[in-house]
Order: C-alpha cells, then sequence, then structure tokens
C-alpha cells in the first residue's frame, strides 16, 4: 500500500477499467405485474454470468426496508422513486449496473430521477403489456383487491399510470417470452455501448 494515494479518491475511470463498464441505471417500468422484476432477474443473470458486477433493486424490496414509511399516495409515490434514484445513483457511481424494476407511475418522477444520475447513465425500460393482460396474470391478487376498493390509489385502476413516451428500450412481455425480451434489452444494451470494455490502449 502506498501512503502517497491516500489522498487521491478512487475515479470513476479507475472504477470503470476494474469493471470492464460503466456504471449504469437500467430503470423498469410498467404497470404491476407487467413482468418487471421478471425481466430485470433474467437480465441481471445473464448480466453477472458474462462476467459483470450487477445489482438488482426491486420495489417491493425497498418498501419492506427503505421506504417502508411510505404509503400510496402520489406524493409517497414520488418520494420512493426519490429514495430509489438516490440509492441507484450511487450504486452506478460505485461501478454497479443497478437493475431498477418498480412501477414508477409518473414521468415526471420518472424524469428526476433521470436527471439525478450521471449523463447518459439512465436507462429506461417500458414494459409493457396491457391492463387486461396484467389483471388476467395478477400474481399477488392485488388487482382483485383494487376493484373491490381494498386497494386505493392502486396504479392502473384508481390512479394512473402514465407511460414513457421515448423509453431507450421498450418490451411487450404480451407478446413475447421472458427470454426474447431479455435477449432484446442485453442487445440493446449492448448497442448503446454499456457492456463493451473500454478501448485497447486507452489511458487511465
Amino acid at each position: 500500500m502506498n501512503p502517497a494515494n491516500n489522498n487521491f479518491p478512487v475515479t470513476a475511470a479507475e472504477r470503470t477499467h476494474r469493471t470492464g463498464h460503466a456504471g449504469i441505471v437500467v430503470w423498469f417500468t410498467g404497470l404491476s405485474g407487467a413482468g418487471k422484476t421478471t425481466l430485470a432477474r433474467a437480465v441481471e443473470r445473464q448480466l453477472w454470468d458474462a462476467g459483470h458486477r450487477t445489482f438488482l433493486l426491486d420495489g417491493d424490496l425497498l418498501r419492506t426496508d427503505l421506504c417502508a414509511d411510505l404509503g400510496f399516495s402520489a406524493a409517497d409515490r414520488q418520494e420512493n422513486v426519490r429514495r430509489a434514484a438516490g440509492v441507484a445513483r450511487l450504486m452506478a457511481q460505485a461501478g454497479l449496473i443497478c437493475l431498477t424494476a418498480l412501477i414508477s407511475p409518473f414521468r415526471a418522477d420518472r424524469l428526476r430521477a433521470r436527471n439525478a444520475m450521471a449523463a447518459g447513465s439512465f436507462v429506461e425500460v417500458f414494459v409493457n403489456a396491457p391492463l387486461a393482460v396484467c389483471e388476467q396474470r395478477d400474481p399477488k391478487s392485488l388487482y382483485r383487491r383494487a376493484r373491490a376498493g381494498q386497494l386505493p390509489e392502486f396504479t392502473g385502476i384508481s390512479s394512473p399510470y402514465e407511460p414513457p413516451e421515448s423509453p431507450e428500450i421498450e418490451v411487450r412481455t404480451d407478446l413475447f417470452s421472458v427470454e426474447v425480451c431479455t435477449e432484446k434489452i442485453i442487445a440493446a444494451l449492448t448497442q448503446r455501448g454499456h457492456l463493451l470494455p473500454p478501448p485497447a490502449g486507452e489511458q487511465w
């Protein structure tokens, strides 16, 4: 250990060189039941197996700990996204590929999340499935409870979902399998240069 280096912080370029990729946030948004977490897990598995450093932030996980004090009002949803974006930003700064899966229903909140990140490090993935399909799946019986009036301000039923207008990636989980959607996301991340190693001979 060289004491002379103690005064020099670890730079973003050094982290990129160590991991082989820059830190980014891949933000999965969509209705409950659209398949956000399922896809995020599948994408993470492929990235991890390929040697990338990743972490998955799931909306349900956040609400059992960091966001346990929040409800589902518009203000609480905004704060939920703000906190999630703050954690995701720190993970990206640490050089990780942070996959964030939460409904995040409002465009303004997602835009604030994007603006909180370093330029070019936020990738919005719209996990698109019609409401009718999501209701049919209803893995947690949330839609059934919402229709019965047991869950006020439920996204898609009594609270709106504002779909992205120009996401970096869009996948239709009602038309294509998890495997096909996963490959599309990986291909798009690769094409955009997020998974490529630093150019040969580049100085750090």
